[in-house]
């Protein structure tokens, strides 16, 4: 007799979106109300990365593969992902403002999987025949890992220029003029009045808010420094696979099409920034349209097209 795992799976992933908007809320109000504990907010979202990892243990357990056969699990893998790169950017850097700006990506993704995909969807099922592979682990884990860097990282460069709208560009490429010694610590108890700087303080060099600016393009561009490479090793995997599957290694997909554009976006970004030595505004609206193409490859694309990638997700008709 087998054990029915399905009210625990809704158990935790009720228990992360809770958990998601609590942490959420409680980084708001740290970051408005200057308010420096920070264990309640730390509090909720570890307590979301572990339900949503028990989550994926137990829709594992139960389907007999790795769960990231559907829309759904697909979304809950890259909540997840996206909530252990928010606390490896609030170890590394433990500013408030940067975990207010990561911890609603979470949110959002897994807000869609609870919220918009219909209930067929959420049910686990069998692998279809092309699915029933050892690279469906190394491809699509690899992918949405690298859809978790590539997306962070263009959120942190879209708050850049929110941050930066107001300052000059070569602000930010005189780097070796500017103090910016200052610690994580006090940036963080001074991002609230950053956000709030009088517009005469715009013209200094060493003010919080050129410092906080130019934190969050570094911060962006460490984190798509990691998620190009593994975007590159997921499509060099899905070709390989695809060529096992269906004996070809490219087949001008519309998933196929759309990840290589968001390859060519990050490729151009980075090399703006290695080989011309771009920084601030520029770089960062390049970032901020590979943004939008992440999105449109990994949820865009499944929703509204048609394709080979189609197999794994909802069919209208």
């Amino acid at each position: 007799m087998s054990f029915n795992f399905i009210p625990f799976e809704a158990f935790f992933a009720n228990t992360a979106f809770a958990c998601l908007f609590l942490g959420m809320l409680m980084y708001w109000i740290q970051i408005g109300f200057v308010w420096q504990n920070k264990k309640f907010a730390s509090f909720f979202m570890g307590i979301a990365n572990l339900a949503l990892v028990s989550f994926l243990v137990l829709r594992w357990y139960d389907s007999g593969h790795f769960p990231l056969s559907n829309l759904y699990e697909s979304l809950i893998f890259l909540s997840w992902s996206l909530t252990t790169l928010h606390f490896v950017i609030e170890m590394v850097f433990q500013q408030p403002l940067l975990s207010a700006i990561t911890a609603p990506m979470a949110l959002f993704t897994n807000a869609f999987a609870a919220l918009s995909l219909p209930a067929e969807m959420k049910v686990a099922g069998p692998l279809v025949p092309a699915l029933q592979s050892n690279w469906l682990m190394m491809h699509v884990t690899v992918m949405i890992l690298s859809y978790a860097a590539l997306i962070g990282g263009s959120l942190l460069s879209i708050a850049f220029l929110i941050l930066a709208r107001n300052l000059p560009d070569n602000v930010f490429t005189q780097t070796g003029t500017m103090d910016v010694s200052n610690s994580s610590a006090e940036l963080g108890n001074n991002a609230a009045l950053a956000l709030q700087v009088p517009e005469a303080a715009m013209n200094v060099p060493n003010s919080n808010l050129v410092k906080l600016a130019q934190k969050l393009d570094n911060l962006s561009y460490r984190v798509l420094g990691l998620g190009f490479p593994l975007l590159t090793i997921g499509i060099l995997s899905g070709a390989v696979w695809a060529n096992e599957a269906w004996g070809s290694y490219w087949s001008w997909d519309p998933k196929e099409t759309w990840a290589l554009l968001t390859w060519l976006v990050f490729a151009i970004y980075l090399h703006t920034r290695l080989t011309k030595g771009w920084q601030g505004k520029k770089p960062a609206m390049i970032a901020a349209l590979g943004f939008l193409t992440v999105w449109v490859c990994f949820l865009g694309v499944n929703l509204i097209g048609e394709g080979l990638h189609s197999y794994g997700f909802a069919t209208r008709g």
